[in-house]
């Protein structure tokens, strides 16, 4: 049996990539506000401007490639059982080979309807305010905005329960409840963080190695480590 790794992934895994973040920005996310752009008020309140902005970030999707990062965590699937959990709406960790990922906060190259949440298209172009689902209702972006229910933290915590071993990448930690899930990690099992910032981890239990690199460099070291694990 392949021991089972689970990977908590945030922005910083995919910056390398060229894709934004709005950690350390003021609140702005590509010269938005994310009040008006990431909030169901600012959907209400200008869906054409919400949906102009996740048409770029779409469109932007096919410019980007998966790094370094993400490439050796695909790799580590032949030799261990890895499944991601990742705050990221990008496809960069499927587009990199990874076959088990689990999206908290939604995914770009998905839309839902408004009247059903759970009905779900798989969608790649543009999309307007034009545009319905089969009973007539509009799509919006298959995203977790602000102050919405986070529909995946059942499934993310069952999976982080099984983990023997725990990798956080490239995240503050700040953004709950994402930034819970480890502490249902079993007590005794290694947690490596790996980030250029690391946030401070409070009353963990576990075994805990720090990583201080971006994601690429931090993967690299840290795969040395893992195949002694094997």
């Amino acid at each position: 049996m392949k021991k089972k790794i689970v990977v908590l992934t945030g922005a910083g895994v995919s910056a390398e990539s060229g894709i934004k973040t709005f950690r350390d920005s003021d609140g702005l996310w590509e010269g938005h506000n994310v009040m008006d752009v990431a909030t169901p008020e600012g959907w209400q309140k200008n869906p054409e401007l919400v949906l102009d902005f996740y048409n770029k970030r779409r469109q932007e999707l096919k410019t980007v490639k998966p790094n370094l990062a993400h490439i050796i965590l695909a790799e580590l699937e032949n030799d261990f059982d890895i499944h991601i959990i990742t705050q990221n709406v990008d496809n960069l960790h499927e587009k990199a080979g990874s076959t088990k990922v689990l999206h908290l906060h939604g995914e770009l190259v998905k839309v839902r309807s408004t009247a059903n949440k759970n009905h779900i298209l798989d969608w790649t172009e543009d999309l307007n305010v034009s545009d319905f689902d089969a009973n007539g209702h509009q799509l919006r972006p298959h995203i977790v905005w602000f102050g919405e229910d986070v529909p995946a933290i059942e499934a993310a915590v069952s999976i982080v329960e099984k983990a023997d071993i725990l990798i956080i990448i490239g995240t503050s930690l700040q953004v709950y409840p994402a930034a819970s899930l480890m502490n249902f990690a079993s007590e005794n099992i290694p947690v490596y963080y790996i980030d250029p910032k690391p946030a401070t981890v409070y009353d963990l239990p576990n075994p805990l190695k720090i990583i201080e690199a971006v994601a690429s460099k931090g993967m690299k070291t840290l795969q040395k480590e893992l195949e002694k694990m094997r």
